[in-house]
């Protein structure tokens, strides 16, 4: 097969991508050619040939004038049953125009919301609004649901209200299909009755698939397969599939990793564009470095560090701190200026836009934007000339902002420093840690030495300031897994705490404000970072629960009644439990360009900056305050200002499409993660049945306890039936579980000895049987701290069920704390050693190194 099919699949969805997307305006074949980098010789050959086929599919069609415009054809009706290959190459066509580009608006009429459906797997499920703030989640019963499936964007009725104790519960029942989210499902190929079907992994999708076509594929049933629907389940009958790809044995190398991919719609590789684009980008750093160099603020002789993970490749935000002589502070956040090399609808471009975000898998990275970037001209390494973005604050002596300025600049970071070298310099240590060996203080310039002692001082000034307005800190478990060369979970150890992650992430929170601060005042449209304040219900359950676990909140709960909650458990065993209640009466934190402000961080303008290599947001950001930079300049009348970036930059409708859809891919990126996670602990889980661990309670729930293995934070189920017959009264709500009989109590946040009795990896089930409850619970204060707890920097987000649902892992929650420690990601690109290596370790193909933080 010659490179060019191999590159067709790619090229196709690229034409129909950039066709689809809400920005593009009807060109011919050759305007169309040129905006994707294909219109010279022999691509262009290529790039016809594929218009033709996507043409004649009726994928694309004719417009105006000879131009190239997407079908109107409605995007709810599936391909028709035994429709053949065809309708199923237009679905999944469709399908991955409409998933690479911002979810399409559609409006609510009266008692209608649009919103994300979720399923439970007893039938029912419930409807997230898109738009967060307006409204509670909608129940919808059973058969009431259409043809949706978990995860499809959808167009709701509300078809009845009613109280329920202090909540209003809303009903309803789907009546639109607005976006499909998956078309692809990965299973297990089964022959039932004579035919063959798949059984769905996961929860979201349960029931069998019918594969007519699988017999011709001569496998054994158990094999993993990737089915591609056809035909959607209706009027009760099965969906029907064709199976699209054979991926192994369950256990197999890699076959739960390209499960996973395929099941959440990842992209792999670059189309050849963007390889192209992004190996030109050294080349016009090199001819453009002294042109810039020119235009730019130089800093080279400013002292400026980087810190990062021991294993990090690319090192994008780098810091300076220093005294000015009014006695203030100068903090300087250097950010890799992403937006140099990524012109606005490049290839390269419409990729990021379409990935939205990097994902960071266990062992493996699906990155926004190619390795060459983010480890080359875009990564800040010590001694060579980088060009950035550059915000410099300026805080009084109680780290209070006073002003800012921004700058293009040149840097040439000092020294490359790591985590635990820098905590152990600050710490003044006789011996640092050091890859090329054990260190000490005077092996370093005594300016670096001096820079970290003012940049710890200047932290904790910010991080005082910060907890005086209000700022939520959790305290939640996080350790690091263990992978062998097969990719299987080996162990688990403990995550880094040294301060210096707090650090980096004082300033960048500070960085991301400031630059919130000037985009507001401008009164200019752009990315934000929104946290709305918890609902009051939501409020209410976590009263209830706290009050079972032995404390109490005031009537009015706001953040300083939060914080004084989360001080009063911190180091007690029922801190966990407590600071997971928190989270979870939390909603989640979303992009928006509405200026809501951020509950968590108690910040009133916030956004995302500092990491343009592995977030389109940022990198949205970035062009605006580019432009902002540059305009600035030359234009000294505000309001002419104001009129220039408005024409320059995006429509506030455009950014609104754009906040919608990496909303949606950072979601689908924390799925997925949580997703492969579960799969890889419960594969280590299903070898050691009969095997004892200490386990906490964390859900009370109709049907069983669930309690969390503290050596894997990954969550058991008990059923009620194996706790010794007793008859159980449950109070989910509060989260506690009364035996009639024994008159025993088992509460959220109890701590336990359990034994794993049965691991089912398809399903994403681990059951536990109890060998012992501990006497001392929760709100005693008696039992030892796990080893693996540590104080995180500012929360920013949660994910807030209303029930305990599907309860697979803490990840899926904890990955929302707002400094997430970067170097859980960025040791995914760590290359294979052998023996045992971390979960973060690099896998083939090579992706960018990347930090992973979500403030």
């Amino acid at each position: 097969m010659s490179q060019d099919q191999l590159n067709e699949p790619a090229i196709r969805q690229r034409i129909i991508r950039h066709v689809s997307a809400e920005r593009y305006r009807p060109q011919k074949p050759r305007q169309l050619a040129r905006a994707l980098h294909m219109a010279q010789e022999p691509e262009y050959r290529l790039f016809r040939r594929i218009l033709r086929e996507l043409l004649d599919k009726k994928l694309l069609t004719k417009g105006p004038r000879g131009t190239v415009v997407a079908p109107s054809a409605p995007t709810t009706a599936p391909a028709p049953a035994g429709s053949g290959e065809t309708a199923a190459i237009q679905e999944q066509a469709a399908d991955q125009a409409r998933s690479s580009a911002a979810p399409r608006s559609v409006s609510a009429g009266p008692n209608q919301i649009v919103g994300t459906y979720r399923q439970n797997k007893r039938g029912f499920g419930f409807v997230t609004p898109t738009d967060p703030p307006n409204h509670e989640d909608l129940y919808i019963g059973q058969d009431q649901n259409g043809t949706a499936i978990s995860g499809d964007i959808v167009k709701a009725m509300i078809t009845s209200r009613h109280r329920r104790g202090s909540e209003i519960m809303y009903e309803g029942r789907i009546i639109e299909i607005v976006q499909r989210a998956r078309t692809h499902f990965v299973g297990s190929l089964e022959k039932i009755h004579g035919g063959w079907v798949v059984l769905p992994d996961g929860n979201d999708f349960i029931d069998p698939i019918l594969v007519p076509d699988a017999g011709s594929h001569y496998l054994k049933g158990g094999t993993k397969v990737a089915v591609e629907i056809t035909q959607y389940p209706e009027h009760g009958q099965p969906a029907t599939g064709v199976i699209s790809q054979v991926l192994g044995q369950q256990g197999q190398k890699d076959v739960d990793l390209q499960g996973v991919l395929i099941q959440y719609n990842l992209p792999t590789e670059f189309p050849p564009a963007c390889q192209k684009q992004a190996k030109s980008a050294l080349q016009r750093f090199n001819d453009t470095l002294e042109q810039e160099r020119q235009r730019r603020r130089d800093l080279s002789d400013e002292i400026i560090v980087t810190i990062d993970p021991d294993d990090a490749r690319d090192y994008d935000d780098a810091i300076s701190v220093r005294r000015l002589e009014n006695g203030h502070w100068q903090l300087g956040v250097h950010i890799a200026d992403v937006a140099f090399f990524v012109d606005p609808q490049s290839p390269l471009d419409e990729e990021a836009a379409a990935r939205g975000n990097s994902t960071y898998l266990p062992g493996y990275v699906v990155p926004m934007l190619p390795e060459i970037l983010s480890n080359g001209v875009c990564s800040l390494q010590e001694g060579v000339p980088r060009l950035c973005k550059s915000v410099f604050v300026e805080l009084d002596d109680q780290a209070r902002p006073v002003k800012a300025d921004f700058a293009d600049s040149i840097i040439r970071s000092r020294c490359r420093l790591r985590y635990r070298e820098a905590q152990a310099m600050i710490d003044k240590q006789p011996s640092i840690p050091h890859p090329e060996g054990q260190r000490t203080i005077n092996d370093y310039p005594v300016e670096v030495v001096q820079l970290l002692n003012d940049m710890e001082v200047l932290a904790r000034k910010i991080q005082a300031r910060r907890h005086a307005a209000g700022q939520l800190v959790l305290t939640l478990p996080q350790v690091e897994l263990k992978l062998d060369e097969q990719g299987a979970v080996i162990g688990a150890e403990p995550e880094d705490t040294s301060y210096t992650h707090t650090i980096i992430e004082m300033f960048m929170v500070e960085a991301n404000e400031a630059v919130a601060r000037l985009l507001d005042g401008l009164n200019l449209p752009f990315i934000r970072r929104i946290h709305p304040e918890p609902a009051m219900d939501m409020r209410e359950r976590l009263r209830n629960f706290v009050h079972v676990a032995g404390y109490k909140l005031p009537e009015k709960i706001n953040r300083k009644a939060l914080q004084t909650l989360l001080e009063t458990v911190a180091d007690q065993p029922g801190a966990f439990a407590v600071n997971m209640a928190v989270l979870r009466s939390l909603s989640r934190a979303v992009y928006s360009v509405d200026p809501i402000g951020h509950y968590a961080l108690a910040s009133e303008f916030y956004g995302h900056f500092t990491s343009p290599i592995r977030r389109y947001a940022d990198l949205t950001v970035h062009r605006l305050l580019g432009s902002y930079i540059q305009m600035q300049a030359r234009l000294d009348d505000r309001r002419k200002l104001v009129e220039a970036l408005q024409q320059a930059n995006p429509s506030a409708q455009q950014l609104k499409e754009i906040s919608k859809h990496i909303s949606f891919t950072e979601r689908r990126s924390a799925d997925a993660e949580d997703e492969l996670r579960t799969v890889k602990l419960l594969e280590l889980l299903s070898q050691r049945k009969g095997e004892e661990f200490e386990a906490v309670v964390t859900g009370i729930t109709r049907f069983g306890i669930f309690l969390q293995l503290k050596d894997y934070l990954i969550d058991g189920l008990i059923r009620y039936e194996d706790l010794n017959g007793e008859r159980w009264d449950v109070d989910e709500k509060r989260g506690v579980a009364h035996g009639r009989t024994t008159g025993q109590r088992i509460a959220i946040g109890d701590l336990a000895t359990v034994i794993v009795a049965r691991v089912n990896v398809p399903r994403r089930e681990l059951d536990v049987s109890l060998r012992k409850m501990h006497k001392k619970t929760a709100a005693s204060g008696q039992e030892k701290k796990s080893p693996t707890t540590r104080k995180s920097a500012p929360m920013e987000e949660s994910s807030a069920p209303a029930k305990f649902k599907s309860r697979r892992s803490i990840k899926k929650v904890s990955q929302h704390a707002d400094a997430d420690p970067k170097q859980s990601a960025r040791q995914a690109h760590q290359p294979a050693k052998a023996g045992k290596k971390k979960i973060t370790s690099r896998r083939k193909p090579p992706m960018p190194k990347r930090g992973k933080r979500t403030r």
